[in-house]
């Protein structure tokens, strides 16, 4: 494992800090709007933004006929079966533990790894693993007895984790030569379109006027959430191995329940603070680097 250099470093702590945030604004954002609809906006209004990245950044949007279809499947997983699922399960948990359970995705990248393409992870990265589930179960520890009575919320988010995780594979993998911000205009372009879809289908005799809350949490996604940090995190995933890229970002859910405990009232236990030492330690084994024995002329 390789240490970060400085631009995927402030990539790492961009992401981190916009998305661990968000879990508690969408929660808020979302109260009396349909979900989907909710997600859906989101995607729609992040299009411009990512557009005119790729104009400052004068890259092409161009996408060769051949690669289309990876770019669907990519954003497919990516984004579509992460947002929907995601967003239909917010309303029913506290912000802090959806994000810890939609944080299950490392685990799962590592197992489907191993499973699928049989990776290799030496003793460090299971270190990084274990300490990541340790840390993920006693950031749930107050909440399991709660979560029982609340199993379709559960499962939506362990669907979302599963699909990002799977995500994330194919996106390490890809052979695209596409560049990363294009790459992520059509995947949202591809996403937002199936979530329009599937809002239409499932919510339109809910749709109505968006409150100011619901307004100005599509407009902190729009321009952060679903377009910068997403662009930043497609490059960490990309360029790390997906067991680092993932294991990487994992102070994003203990973020997401201090800030719900601030805006959202959401109780902190001793658990909490024991979980970030332990993602801390997730986080170093995989991005610490190793020693190199001096060579000997």
């Amino acid at each position: 494992m390789a240490a970060l250099t400085r631009k995927q470093l402030i990539a790492l702590l961009f992401v981190t800090v916009v998305w661990g945030a968000n879990w508690p604004v969408m929660k808020f954002g979302v109260q009396g709007f349909p979900p989907l609809a909710f997600r859906a906006l989101q995607m729609v209004l992040a299009l411009p933004v990512l557009w005119a990245w790729l104009r400052i950044k004068r890259l092409p949007l161009a996408v060769p006929r051949a690669a289309w279809g990876a770019v669907a499947w990519l954003g497919l997983f990516n984004l579509a079966l992460w947002n929907a699922p995601m967003i239909i399960a917010i309303p029913m948990l506290s912000s802090g533990r959806a994000a810890i359970l939609g944080y299950t995705m490392p685990i799962f990248t590592a197992l489907l790894g191993a499973w699928l393409w049989r990776d290799r992870l030496g003793p460090r990265g299971w270190l990084g693993v274990a300490a990541a589930a340790l840390g993920v179960l006693l950031l749930l520890w107050n909440e399991l007895g709660a979560m029982g009575g609340r199993p379709v919320g559960v499962a939506l988010m362990l669907l979302a984790a599963l699909s990002w995780a799977y995500g994330t594979q194919l996106l390490r993998r890809s052979t695209l030569t596409l560049s990363t911000p294009t790459l992520a205009f059509w995947m949202m372009a591809a996403a937002a379109a199936l979530m329009v879809l599937l809002s239409a289908l499932l919510e339109r005799a809910q749709w109505h006027v968006p409150s100011a809350n619901t307004l100005w949490a599509t407009a902190y996604n729009a321009l952060l959430v679903l377009s910068v940090a997403q662009i930043a995190w497609f490059s960490l995933a990309r360029t790390l191995p997906p067991v680092a890229s993932t294991l990487s970002v994992m102070m994003i859910p203990v973020l997401g329940v201090f800030i719900g405990a601030l805006w959202l009232g959401e109780p902190i236990h001793w658990q909490d603070w024991s979980a970030m030492a332990l993602m801390c330690v997730a986080i170093a084994s995989v991005l610490w680097p190793s020693r190199r024995p001096a060579s000997i002329d």
